[in-house]
């Protein structure tokens, strides 16, 4: 019983790191950065020149080369699909699953210093499905995560060559999890929904360095979320219903600072081109920790590590107008994974990946429409005997499509 008890209380803690996130569009550890259509065409490299109301997510500072009042709607279909295989051949794939993370953003210039604007997205979440029979079900089912950012923002240009901006972001976190948990008598349903708030701030730093060259920096902060939630079991024998009881669950996690950067450069008065970086210090996800108000498999609290580190993704990208009307864009990003091999495990699978982008857009006078796709190539993983046990030991392989779009007006 006190070894079951144990086992009971290491897959809550799984659980709850699930609901955490899960690897996400081309974003390290579970961020999400398919924030409009035209930037997705361009591997993101779209930090040191405008590109629309969209650079509030991206390098608000840039909304200072804005003019008027801007608005752009847009959301992404992600296509993923993921399989895992074990030792003995024997092949799972996640079910087939469609996720739109969505934006709003406007800007508005009231003269030539100074203009502000309001973003809202999604910038962490999705999800994840490996139905209820594969072999690490016992880490992880199914996984669902949405997130939502309001991040007003205000940009000053402070000489004719430079602007700074500075902005709010208040996070929202919601999430669902669902996982199994073993027992002699058959398998109990456990299901975690939790959700939680927290603040930080952004700004960003925009230099035109002259003779066509743009520079352009960008920093969010770290978000402290604290998650308030229950967790709920169906139990295969009454008996065992005293020893799984609803319980009300606290815990913290703390989303990481990001740093985006880049250079761009007027090739001519039709071609841009951008290279630049996002760092993101995933160093901040050390541990979980969660409490209960009453006890589970007879513990009020246990802790799971997972020592995730900093990492890196590189881009580049450019547009390039063939007339008043279209534009085109291409784009390429590679990125590594902050997740080690020590606490690799399927409700996060993380890995290093390739993205290759295209897109367009076309001016209708006020009106602006644009297109983009993308293809992210993970690169194969495999998960060895680690801090999780040998659950789900095996490869991993993972793709996604993305297809984006984006509707703006200027008033």
């Amino acid at each position: 019983m006190d070894c079951l008890k144990l086992r009971i209380v290491e897959i809550t803690v799984c659980c709850v790191v699930a609901a955490c996130g899960w690897t996400t569009a081309y974003g390290s550890g579970f961020g999400i950065f398919t924030q409009s259509a035209s930037a997705l065409g361009q591997a993101d490299a779209v930090v040191a020149h405008a590109d629309g109301p969209s650079a509030i997510f991206f390098n608000p500072a840039l909304i200072s080369n804005l003019t008027e009042t801007n608005l752009e709607v847009g959301t992404t279909l992600i296509f993923p699909h993921r399989e895992y295989k074990d030792s003995a051949g024997v092949v799972n794939h996640t079910k087939d699953s469609v996720f739109y993370p969505s934006s709003f953003y406007l800007t508005h210039a009231f003269n030539d210093r100074i203009s502000a604007g309001l973003g809202v997205f999604n910038p962490f979440g999705l999800g994840t499905d490996w139905g209820t029979e594969w072999q690490g079900r016992y880490l992880a089912t199914k996984s669902e995560v949405q997130s939502y950012n309001i991040n007003p923002v205000v940009a000053v240009r402070i000489t004719p060559f430079l602007s700074v901006a500075a902005g709010l972001d208040i996070v929202l976190l919601d999430s669902t999890l669902e996982s199994k948990i073993p027992t002699l008598a058959g398998d109990i349903s456990q299901k975690f929904k939790g959700d939680g708030n927290g603040i930080g701030y952004n700004v960003g730093i925009f230099l035109n360095a002259g003779h066509g060259v743009t520079l352009g920096a960008s920093y969010r902060s770290e978000v402290k979320i604290d998650i308030d939630g229950n967790v709920n079991f169906i139990v295969p024998l009454p008996a065992l219903s005293g020893l799984f009881p609803s319980a009300n669950a606290k815990t913290s996690l703390t989303l990481p600072q990001q740093v985006f950067a880049g250079v761009a450069y007027q090739v001519t008065d039709s071609l841009v081109l951008e290279t630049g970086m996002r760092w993101e210090d995933w160093s901040s996800f050390r541990e979980l920790r969660i409490t209960f108000d009453q006890p589970v498999a007879g513990a009020f609290s246990a802790s799971a590590p997972r020592d995730w580190h900093s990492t890196f993704a590189v881009n580049a990208g450019g547009t390039y107008r063939v007339n008043d009307v279209f534009s085109l864009m291409a784009g390429y990003l590679y990125g590594w994974n902050p997740v080690p091999d020590s606490t690799f495990e399927p409700a996060i699978p993380d890995a290093d990946s390739h993205l290759f982008c295209l897109g367009g857009k076309a001016r209708f006078d006020r009106i602006t429409v644009g297109l983009g796709y993308a293809y992210q190539l993970q690169r194969g993983r495999t998960k060895t005997t680690n801090l999780y046990g040998s659950v789900a030991n095996g490869s991993f392989e993972a793709d996604l499509h993305l297809l984006a779009i984006s509707l703006g007006y200027r008033f």
